[in-house]
């Protein structure tokens, strides 16, 4: 039998995206580049575990909004505010299946330019977002950012966190998303890290006394 792609080399293991079965090199070519792989495809998982993780310095530097510094000690600091912005983007993935990284990495993008914008020059200019699914993310992001200024509120009186540690934050957040992503067109890669990282719960936003040690890490 022959490969179900390219219909030349022999087949020789199942594709769960084609339903039928596909030779290596076509696995290996068209993994998460024309094709949909699913989460719980062993030879995506066998790829992932051998895939040299991308570094950060071989990225455009713009993309990563290189001139926001991002310290150790901000983020030990502000680990409830990570973990929730994080959780915002599970919720994400959960609530719409059809999201990939390169969607996650949009939004967040964009959220993050606004908030550049806030922080530089006092202006609220919301950066345009083409596509409704991205937009559903970016407002899931967004509410968290709001529920934890209200938490603060509730707390201790008054909100604490400042627009230039939410755009920190989010630029933290799009290093790591482009650190867990594989870079493929299709990759899920960092949807797959998010949801195995925050199970479903009510709430992003745990109190002090409910977070260990959980620093998220690109």
């Amino acid at each position: 039998m022959s490969c179900a792609i390219c219909e030349k080399r022999k087949e020789k293991r199942f594709c769960p995206a084609v339903h039928g079965r596909i030779c290596p090199q076509c696995c290996g070519e068209q993994r998460e580049v024309t094709l949909d792989c699913r989460s719980d495809c062993v030879y995506l998982q066998q790829a992932r575990e051998h895939e040299k993780p991308r570094s950060l310095t071989d990225m455009n530097p713009a993309d990563l909004f290189v001139q926001v510094e991002v310290e150790d000690q901000f983020l030990y600091q502000h680990e409830h505010l990570i973990m929730g912005l994080t959780y915002a983007l599970s919720k994400s993935v959960r609530a719409d299946h059809g999201l990939k990284d390169a969607d996650l990495i949009a939004a967040v993008t964009s959220l993050t330019k606004t908030w550049e914008t806030l922080v530089n020059s006092g202006l609220h200019y919301e950066n345009p977002i083409a596509s409704a699914p991205l937009q559903a993310v970016a407002a899931e992001v967004q509410n968290m950012i709001k529920e934890y200024r209200e938490a603060e509120q509730k707390h201790v009186g008054y909100a604490q966190l400042r627009d230039s540690e939410v755009l920190r934050a989010l630029v933290f957040l799009v290093r790591m998303a482009h650190g867990r992503s594989s870079g493929r067109p299709k990759s899920r890669a960092f949807v797959d890290f998010l949801i195995a990282q925050f199970p479903e719960k009510p709430s992003g936003i745990a109190a002090p006394e409910e977070v260990g040690s959980r620093m998220i890490t690109p």
